[in-house]
């Protein structure tokens, strides 16, 4: 099995364990980020979207009342499944459906939507240049690429750092990128981007661990790793009270937009 399939099977396995928990995340379902993705966006009444790796759906939720119509699509079956339970039966949404989809080989027609958004997901995802390709090729002329993720920082060693802790946390987690980068794939697949923003979000840190089902020994290699970090990766996450219960600490997400030619 290739590297980019062991990959993708983590993934997957990985989200249909946990997948209630993602439903029921307060980070992922009332984060403010939410609103600054409508607000960004400006959706309008006759659009159709797609929102890819829904995860718990949150995202899809909070679009759909603004948009004529909003495809989930993820990856893991499990995953897929809670979201419709809770989109559909819990929140009482009709213009949503739902499709298993591979993120690099979406299972969609060239230029069938206006909005193709994508939150807190590419870090997982094993070429993240081809996902952001078949974004746009499954945009219409003049659509929208909307995507939020982490970010990196520019410095090198940091951004390595910043970026084992997360793997070390989660497993499925394949890298995340800095602003520069994310610029160049967005060039690359034929979008310009238009609008970049930086959102901070502070965790929990026990909560962050637990929801991927951390043992003992990963929560003590992941505190340890912070308190060795370099300075410029120790001030990117800005933990406060570290080593305690109500340890917390942060993380950048890069939120960026871009329309299709």
């Amino acid at each position: 099995m290739s590297e980019q399939k062991d990959s993708k099977a983590l993934s997957e396995e990985r989200y249909a364990k946990f997948a209630e928990g993602y439903v029921t995340s307060q980070t992922h379902a009332k984060g403010s980020d939410l609103d600054r993705l409508i607000a960004i966006a400006e959706p309008q009444s006759d659009w159709v979207a797609l929102d890819i790796a829904t995860g718990g759906g949150h995202t899809a939720l909070k679009f759909a009342p603004h948009v004529k119509h909003v495809t989930a699509s993820d990856l893991t079956p499990r995953m897929l499944e809670k979201a419709k339970v809770f989109i559909t039966e819990d929140k009482g949404m009709t213009n949503v459906d739902f499709k298993q989809a591979d993120a690099e080989n979406l299972p969609f027609d060239d230029e069938q939507f206006d909005l193709v958004m994508c939150r807190i997901a590419p870090h997982h995802f094993p070429d993240v240049q081809k996902f952001v390709s078949e974004c746009s090729r499954v945009l219409k002329s003049g659509g929208m690429l909307l995507i939020q993720d982490h970010v990196l920082p520019e410095d090198d060693e940091s951004a390595r750092y910043v970026d084992e802790f997360e793997t070390v946390r989660d497993p499925s987690h394949n890298r995340a990128f800095n602003q520069t980068e994310w610029t160049s794939m967005f060039s690359n697949a034929g979008v310009t981007v238009n609008h970049t923003e930086e959102y901070i979000k502070r965790h929990d840190f026990l909560d962050w661990v637990k929801r991927q089902g951390n043992d003992e020994p990963t929560i003590a290699t992941l505190i340890q790793m912070l308190n060795d970090a370099p300075d410029i990766a120790k001030a990117w996450m800005d933990a406060t009270d570290w080593g305690t219960e109500a340890a917390t600490f942060v993380n950048h997400h890069i939120i960026i937009r871009g329309e299709k030619a």
